[in-house]
């Protein structure tokens, strides 16, 4: 059974950091592009970040310089490094392993950013 778990989330202030964590069990971790979506009160989801088996990372025009996306292969787990957060930040983060089409997703983690 595949299970992804997102942790970290939470209230923070504005211009404060996060780091959001997701623990992947039951797939081949080191074998999956992993990525972090989020979606935010009446809007669509959205990609965030994401990185490649080999390490290789991108990032939305918004959270560039800001969020960082690593991954631990021995850990089974990638994470979302947050600083600078901003209120439009404030949404449901999701990992997702294997790209938006993939049934392996997390339940996600709220993050609200306080002005």
């Amino acid at each position: 059974q595949v299970q992804l778990v997102e942790s970290g989330g939470g209230l923070v202030q504005a211009g404060g950091s996060l780091r959001l964590s997701c623990a992947a069990s039951g797939i081949i971790f080191s074998k999956y592009a992993m990525e972090w979506y989020r979606q935010a009160p009446g809007k669509q989801r959205e990609v965030v970040a994401s990185i490649t088996t080999a390490g290789s990372t991108k990032y939305a025009d918004s959270v560039k310089g800001r969020f960082t996306i690593s991954r631990d292969n021995a850990k089974n787990t990638v994470y979302l490094q947050m600083n600078s957060l901003k209120p439009e930040d404030t949404a449901v983060y999701y990992c997702c392993a294997g790209g938006i089409s993939s049934p392996y997703w997390g339940q996600g983690t709220q993050v609200t950013v306080s002005s």
